[in-house]
């Protein structure tokens, strides 16, 4: 349970990454992935890395720059132009549905305009799921460059959209439905430089 924690990466660039592990029975239509970052680093990073072996960007939330957040699944992506962080905690969640391909973003617990992306498309079940890496072969192949240095919590992944309602309580740390990963009940493994640590501030 890492209620009220962080995970810190401590180096730049850095190695180390966060692996995820989450049971996943079928393929996925529908997703949502949220989490909250904290990071003062201006070029590109990986926060969600979710890696297929037909497919290494199936689910990837990025950061290319500070006025910008990349949102992929399955190789493809929508770019949400955001207005660059003030050195503060940022909380990001990203939905997808296959049956209308419609990408959703929603920053600090409001929506931006939605986007198509890959309608149809489904998601294949067996992943390496990482944070603090992008992966560009299954569970590996990292670019240092993109690795993220920083702090993230409140990591979440839903095999389903969430409600506009939902999403708001995700970034106010209110009752969330089951997930497939959950940050109170996250099972995970650290590899390398990253430190679990109290949250400094709420």
């Amino acid at each position: 349970d890492l209620y009220r924690k962080v995970f810190v990466f401590r180096k730049d660039p850095s190695d180390a990454y966060v692996l995820l592990r989450a049971k996943i029975e079928q393929p996925l239509q529908n997703f949502t992935v949220c989490l909250r970052s904290y990071s003062d680093l201006t070029r590109p990073y990986s926060l969600f890395s979710y890696a297929t072996k037909v497919q290494d960007n199936e689910i990837l939330l990025f950061k290319p720059k500070p006025s910008e957040y990349r949102f992929y699944v399955g190789g493809k992506f929508v770019t949400f132009r955001v207005p660059e962080g003030h050195g503060d905690w940022e909380h990001v969640c990203a939905a997808w549905e296959s049956a209308t391909g419609i990408a959703e973003f929603w920053l600090n617990g409001k929506p931006w305009p939605r986007k198509g992306l890959q309608r149809g498309y489904t998601v294949g079940v067996e992943a390496a799921i990482l944070l603090g890496q992008e992966q560009d072969a299954f569970g590996g192949g990292f670019d240092l460059y993109n690795s993220f240095s920083g702090e993230l919590a409140d990591v979440y992944l839903w095999d389903m959209g969430l409600s506009p309602a939902k999403m708001r309580a995700a970034y106010h740390s209110l009752t969330l439905p089951p997930a497939v990963l959950a940050w109170k009940s996250l099972s995970c493994e650290v590899k390398g430089d990253v430190v679990v640590k109290s949250r400094l501030r709420e």
